[in-house]
């Protein structure tokens, strides 16, 4: 679908982007991470044609967003953070505006813009000033901008900065239907709702590549050790014989009673595939499982531990 190779972007003396290079795979959510001034929004502006770069290739559908802007960009839909909207413009009027410019055939402008309209739940705005919606609703008209035309990507700037809990959850949805049909590159600070939507992320940190890969092994490498906790209720002894004789487990941490006939297990498995083995032992000896959970960091330590090692800029495995 989209191809990035050893882009960089210098301003002067200043290297903006320096040789990032992933892909983006058909149908996929790409989660697009790093810290402020990281090189995300530049990035952005790259793939989608708005700036040039200064080394390196972007192709977008086959065709190469320089040499084929034209081809390259009639496959993009681009939301920027702040939409491009004009206030004095009724919805209805700004989006046949927006289907001028891309280029779709006057007989399909009506159909793209019923189809945008109601699928952002904009119908009923459609003679509406853009000057007089609320935040919510110029956020949903900038992204039927976006999917005016059916592009196969989409391209998303922190679409849900400004939004209440309620719009926010809604555009999640949106987004994750966008993805059964569209490649997506969601660019966010909120990283839970990365990790909600995503099939894989992109970090960068200071314009270098830290990582692409999905969460769950983003955050299984960054994990160093399975950690399983377990707390059982029954007899501490017993309890500690059954997991003595079962294969996987490295070591028991840390044993502590919480209260009563109630225990705390902190154990070291060698797979997390260990845990089905501890579950049936305990049942098969009579002793209740009150609770069991894994030690897993969360993407929030992940970018974390990604972007505080300064000068790192090697990826883990794409997969």
């Amino acid at each position: 679908m989209v191809e990035v190779k050893n882009l960089t972007k210098h301003y002067g003396h200043v290297t903006a982007v320096n040789d990032l290079s992933f892909e983006i795979r058909d149908n996929e959510i790409l989660g697009f991470l790093g810290p402020n001034g990281a090189g995300k929004s530049t990035t952005m502006n790259i793939i989608a044609g708005y700036l040039p770069s200064s080394e390196g290739t972007v192709t977008v559908c086959g065709h190469d967003i320089k040499e084929d802007a034209r081809a390259a960009k009639k496959c993009i839909g681009y939301l920027p953070e702040i939409p491009p909207l004009y206030p004095d413009m009724r919805v209805e009027e700004y989006l046949r505006y927006c289907a001028g410019i891309k280029g779709i055939r006057r007989g399909e402008i009506k159909k793209e813009i019923e189809k945008a309209m109601e699928r952002l739940q904009l119908t009923d705005m459609r003679r509406r000033l853009i000057v007089n919606l609320s935040k919510g609703y110029k956020q949903r008209v900038g992204l039927a901008q976006a999917i005016i035309g059916d592009p196969d990507l989409l391209i998303l700037d922190e679409p849900t900065v400004g939004l209440d809990p309620s719009q926010v959850s809604e555009l999640r949805d949106f987004i994750r239907e966008l993805g059964k049909d569209h490649s997506v590159i969601l660019s966010s600070h909120i990283l839970g709702e990365i990790s909600a939507v995503c099939n894989r992320v992109v970090i960068i940190n200071k314009g270098e590549l830290c990582a692409v890969d999905t969460i769950d092994n983003l955050e299984r490498k960054a994990a160093g050790e399975t950690i399983l906790n377990l707390t059982v209720e029954g007899d501490q002894l017993a309890a500690s014989m059954v997991l003595d004789g079962i294969n996987g487990i490295r070591e028991i941490k840390e044993v502590f009673e919480m209260g009563g006939d109630t225990f705390f297990f902190k154990i070291s498995l060698e797979d997390e595939k260990v845990r089905q083995g501890i579950m049936s032992a305990m049942v098969e000896n009579g002793i209740s499982i009150v609770e069991m959970s894994m030690d897993k960091p969360d993407l929030e330590k992940v970018f974390l531990d990604l972007t505080r090692k300064k000068g790192s800029h090697k990826k883990s495995d794409n997969k």
